[in-house]
């Protein structure tokens, strides 16, 4: 078995393992699979969790695709690139829960390989998770933060988990209104020194990611909620509509290179909304999430 052919079997399993945990916690909805073929190379298979008593919707998508020619995003940044061929797997979700005081959460773990005349240039692998709450409570952004920093631990520890947490800091910024996307977490690209301990640290993140979340869909699924929370959740699912179709790398990637649109875009949530001019009342619940939308040492702060 290649070592690629390893690092896809994980992720195929990482995806059923995730897609059991995830119906487990709704209880009321299971994950509807679409299989996929793309032309230049590969496919995938792509699981939405539609209208459950806990999630309005749950995407998770694994992809195993290839190609002759890189999209200009990609070479733009690595022009050693350029006329290799590629190949590229990876496991992505967005899960959008219906309870507003229940965070967005987003997690990715990837790996790609390019080769020129049957030599492999380059290969790295890539990753991380990110939380996105409406109403954040410090004791659930505390314990995500925890927990990617003991995940960290075996590579790298405190060193690891603090390059790692300001990289998704830097990276899941909205720079058009001065925010982050979230309390953000772990990410992470162009991990290519040690293959078995890279894989290895892709590992970890990939388990850890239901570490760190379910403990949150436990607490906070029946908080009771209504039309006012409703409409904050709605009108912030748009700055998240805007990171993915301004910034993100991986949407833009996707679509250059050819991809599955409806797989690419299932992260955008099921409903959003946006208002002109809004401003939260000062001093409500809406208002003090602008504190956390700010890189923070949320470790230091909060233990």
């Amino acid at each position: 078995m290649t070592d690629f052919d390893r690092v896809r079997d994980y992720l195929t399993d990482l995806q059923d393992r995730i897609c059991a945990a995830i119906e487990a916690a709704d209880g009321g909805a299971r994950f509807a699979e679409d299989r996929w073929t793309r032309a230049e190379g590969g496919g995938g298979r792509t699981r939405v969790l539609r209208e459950g008593a806990v999630f309005e919707q749950a995407g998770i998508g694994f992809s195993d695709v290839s190609g002759t020619t890189l999209p200009p995003s990609a070479t733009a940044a690595r022009p050693e690139l350029a006329g290799a061929s590629w190949r590229a797997v990876g496991v992505s979700l967005v899960f959008h829960p219906r309870n507003p005081y229940l965070p967005t959460t987003h997690a990715n773990v990837r790996h790609f390989t390019a080769q020129r005349d049957g030599r492999t240039v380059a290969w790295w692998f890539g990753g991380g998770f990110d939380l996105t709450p409406f109403y954040p409570f410090d004791e659930d952004v505390a314990h995500w933060h925890r927990t990617a920093r003991a995940l960290c631990e075996p590579f790298g520890g405190q060193a690891r988990y603090a390059d790692h947490k300001r990289w998704c800091d830097e990276y899941f910024f909205l720079k058009h209104r001065n925010e982050t996307r979230g309390v953000g977490g772990l990410f992470f690209d162009d991990l290519g020194t040690d293959f078995e301990a890279d894989f290895g640290y892709l590992r970890a993140v990939g388990h850890g990611f239901l570490d760190a979340y379910l403990p949150l869909v436990a607490r906070r699924k029946a908080t009771p909620w209504g039309e006012r929370e409703r409409e904050f959740q709605l009108y912030r699912r748009g700055r998240y509509v805007e990171f993915n179709l301004v910034y993100d790398r991986g949407t833009l990637f996707g679509l250059q290179s050819g991809g599955r649109a409806e797989s690419i875009l299932m992260s955008l949530p099921p409903r959003a909304r946006w208002e002109y001019g809004y401003a939260p009342a000062p001093g409500s619940t809406e208002a003090r999430l602008a504190d956390y939308l700010r890189p923070r040492d949320w470790l230091a702060e909060l233990s």
